[in-house]
């Protein structure tokens, strides 16, 4: 399955090594804004080479737009996007031909398939997200018109956390934890600050010190894992349906659908695990204009599958690069036991490339469910 989405479909295609990344949209409305521009963007936050500390492949990752976008404007059919590879070196990975990766999807690609395109692990790299990120700079155009605003960070690298006392005066967040960037400047003031930080942490000491972990551990040829945040501003009450299609098993499922990410959670997550129902429950407020409210945000902006109005608020945990300096222990497609030292151009620490990712993919959902949401609306008649 390379498609995803209902309304707003994305289908990926191409390989690591092979002649390119791309990306069908369907189902785009039409007359949105729209030049290569507004995609290179966002693409050049995840683009491989950017510093000492990520993958030192020289990819400029340039994006064509193919069909769909006529005089600047979509036309509401089907938008064809591609980024060719031009600094392929599928030769770094002929040594790996019939030997199985730790921690790759190899043994598993061969069992499934009966052939694999060993040249990075071909479809099953982690290059293929240059799509998503293609299709989520479409959809962020599309959810900033709503006022919806997306932004990730790295939460933690290496074991060094950005505490809660530093995300909360970032987000300028009141008591209650509700007032959080209120105006969209602030967050674009935010999200500048993330990507302007090697290691997408806009705390300075943080930062630094999740960066040393970085060095430290590619000093040593090996990696580091850690765990990137997620939220959204501006959520309308009602988006994701109560039983399949909750909003969170869908972001779930987007989340979980990228190779490093090996867990996730919403708001409190884990911890509510040890609360108890009245520590754990958002209580209901009376808003000033009338209105009804979450008291707080312990349930991450959903309940019951639907968003809740508060911003949504989200962590995946990133597992280590599994290609590494140190020789590591497998066998080979005959079964003998072999001893294994990947070389290559490789990522000591994926989270960095992985944070716009992570972002682009809760816009994939967004917009989805948003357009999903429009339609149930118009069949009922605008009623609210």
């Amino acid at each position: 399955m390379n498609t995803f989405g209902h309304f707003f479909r994305i289908t990926t295609w191409g390989e690591s090594h092979g002649a390119g990344i791309g990306v069908v949209i369907d189902g785009c409305p039409p007359g949105l804004p729209l030049d290569p521009g507004d995609i290179q963007a966002e693409l050049d936050l995840r683009r491989p080479g950017q510093s000492e500390l990520t993958s030192p492949r020289q990819e400029s990752d340039r994006v064509e737009i193919l069909s769909g976008v006529f005089e600047g404007h979509t036309l509401g059919t089907p938008i064809s996007l591609v980024v060719f590879n031009r600094d392929m070196r599928p030769y770094d990975y002929s040594a790996l031909k019939d030997v199985f990766r730790p921690g790759h999807a190899d043994f598993t690609w061969q069992g499934k398939y009966g052939r694999r395109d060993y040249r990075g692990g071909g479809r099953s790299s982690g290059r293929e997200t240059t799509a998503r990120v293609a299709a989520g700079a479409v959809a962020r155009k599309i959810l900033a018109g709503k006022g919806i605003r997306v932004l990730a960070f790295a939460r933690m690298i290496g074991g060094q956390w950005l505490q809660d006392a530093a995300v909360e005066k970032l987000f300028e967040a009141g008591a209650a934890g509700l007032d959080a960037v209120a105006s969209a400047t602030g967050l674009d003031r935010l999200r500048q600050a993330i990507y302007a930080s090697q290691v997408r942490c806009p705390d300075t000491e943080a930062a630094q010190r999740m960066a040393a972990a970085i060095r430290g551990a590619a000093a040593e040829k090996d990696s580091v894992g850690g765990i990137v945040e997620v939220r959204a501003f501006g959520m309308p009450t009602g988006l994701g349906d109560p039983v399949f299609a909750k909003l969170d098993a869908l972001i779930a499922q987007g989340l979980l659908s990228l190779g490093a990410v090996k867990a996730i959670e919403f708001g409190d997550g884990f911890r509510l695990a040890e609360m108890r129902g009245s520590q754990a429950n958002d209580p209901f407020l009376r808003r000033s204009d009338g209105g009804v409210m979450p008291g707080s945000n312990r349930a991450g902006g959903v309940a019951g599958g639907i968003s809740t109005g508060l911003p949504l608020v989200c962590r995946v945990a990133v597992k280590p690069t599994a290609s590494i300096g140190r020789p590591q222990a497998t066998v080979d497609a005959g079964g003998q036991a072999r001893e294994l030292t990947i070389e290559g151009r490789h990522d000591p620490c994926i989270v960095i490339r992985l944070v716009p990712v992570v972002e682009h993919m809760v816009n994939l959902v967004l917009v989805d469910l948003l357009l999903s949401q429009m339609v149930t609306r118009a069949a009922a008649g605008g009623t609210k």
